[in-house]
């Protein structure tokens, strides 16, 4: 699967349809129309009622022809969307020259197209269009109609007052802005993160069909082998019965019906059922699952030590204290496990150590590994998407020669996530000082963990290995 880079939306990319501009600029042309109304009708103040009301029905003419125009799912441009928000502030800005420029206290709304730009398009448009709003923000410092105030008083604000509103709106444009861009951000990743999750369970139903198939061709197949064996078996016996005919063509019919015979146990394997399948290979050891899924990832210059054993825990009925826990052989678990395995053999400096431990209440086993460590800045954050301590560059174990490109934090957010969709809880710490190095600590309740049936009498000896 590629990488997928959703750090920030491209050049040519944008999320803003058509619908939702639609909506915001309608919400807008309602809410100045109200303002203007109640201003000029209601509290009974004098102002260029005509030339704002002209600005109102651009606005709203301006909408209708974008409905008319372009479909309600329509992806605008960033170029088009850009244009129509710059027409936003345009509007706005010539609305607040005839009713007192920034004195007016509705100046704020500068902030919302410049907010939504920053949720929907490429960083150098949400850039233009802030520098026009301050731009516009600037200029009503000083040139703009009076605020319509109580007559014969005029009312005017003093300069300093002017710049603080104007800070307040630059400010507030920028932190919002910074913000609000983000959050987007961290949507795109989650969403492509969830992509990927879906693409790995999408390749196992895959898997799943493939079984089907062979399950409904192994059915298919039957009937016609098994004709096969019988024509051999009846040829073979009248080849016994005939002395003149050659001995290779005996030889042959004998190993045609045992190529048919072993087609037919094959076929007898695809189609049994979970129940009848070798329960050494349905269900494993605690050690042979970490065994398993640490084996891939032996290196020349790094141990994997593995220790097992039953940790002197609670008592009760339900199973032996001593007895190692049994398993199903899930490919989840043991991805997962390795997952954690190989980052620990990435970072460590010399020696991974793979600790098992059970009793009868749970069954944990720790990774741990004398690298750097975790980083502190990182310690909540890892585990979700996107989120990854591996920088570009070498391998600190040298165990391959290339070089390696910096992570994107799907691995282990893939890894966690299927360890704890079996169960398990996932916990991160730094080994305590003056050791150095991390672990990574999986614990499952032993009843999710072990199979009952394979419950058998005994202790288990301690159990160590190295790869």
């Amino acid at each position: 699967m590629p990488p997928i880079e959703l750090n920030s939306l491209g050049p040519h990319e944008s999320r803003l349809r058509m619908q939702t501009i639609v909506r915001l600029r309608w919400f807008g042309v309602l809410g100045q129309l109200g303002t203007v109304l109640a201003v000029h009708f209601g509290l009974g103040f004098d102002l260029p009622l005509g030339w704002c009301l002209l600005l109102i029905a651009l606005s709203a003419w301006v909408n209708v022809g974008l409905r008319v125009l372009f479909p309600a799912r329509h992806r605008l441009s960033p170029a088009f969307a850009s244009a129509v928000l710059a027409c936003d502030i345009v509007t706005l800005a010539a609305l607040l020259y005839l009713t007192g420029g920034l004195e007016n206290p509705f100046s704020l709304l500068f902030i919302a197209p410049v907010t939504v730009s920053a949720a929907t398009l490429p960083v150098r448009n949400t850039i233009g269009l802030g520098i026009l709003a301050i731009a516009a923000a600037t200029t009503l410092i000083a040139y703009h109609l009076p605020l319509p105030w109580y007559p014969p008083a005029v009312f005017a604000l003093p300069w300093i007052y002017k710049a603080g509103v104007w800070t307040a709106i630059v400010a507030g444009m920028l932190f919002l802005a910074l913000y609000t861009a983000r959050l987007s951000r961290e949507a795109r990743l989650m969403t492509a993160a969830l992509a990927a999750s879906e693409l790995v369970l999408a390749r196992e139903q895959r898997l799943h069909a493939l079984d089907g198939l062979a399950a409904a061709a192994a059915h298919e197949l039957g009937t016609p082998l098994a004709t096969i064996a019988l024509v051999t078996k009846e040829l073979e016996r009248e080849a016994a019965g005939t002395s003149g005919m050659a001995p290779h063509i005996a030889e042959d019919l004998a190993l045609l019906r045992s190529q048919a015979e072993r087609c037919r146990e094959i076929l007898r394997k695809l189609t049994r059922s979970p129940g009848e399948q070798d329960p050494h290979h349905v269900s494993l050891p605690l050690t042979q699952l970490i065994q398993e899924a640490a084996q891939p990832y032996k290196s020349r210059t790094v141990q994997i030590e593995i220790l097992a054993q039953p940790s002197a825990g609670r008592t009760g009925p339900e199973f032996a204290a001593g007895r190692e826990p049994i398993g199903e052989r899930r490919p989840g678990v043991i991805f997962g496990l390795g997952n954690i395995i190989e980052n620990a053999v990435d970072f460590a400096r010399k020696r991974v150590e793979v600790s098992a431990a059970w009793d009868d209440t749970e069954v944990s086993i720790a990774i741990a590994d004398d690298g750097p460590g975790f980083s502190p800045e990182i310690m909540d954050t890892l585990g979700d998407p996107y989120i990854t301590t591996r920088p570009a560059g070498f391998r600190s174990n040298g165990s391959d020669t290339g070089r390696v490109g910096a992570g994107l934090g799907l691995g282990f957010f893939i890894a966690k996530t299927l360890l704890e969709r079996s169960g398990a809880v996932v916990t991160l710490a730094n080994r305590p000082e003056p050791a150095t190095g991390a672990i990574v600590k999986i614990t499952w309740p032993r009843s999710a963990f072990d199979l009952p049936a394979q419950a058998v009498p005994g202790t288990a000896p301690l159990v160590a290995a190295s790869l």
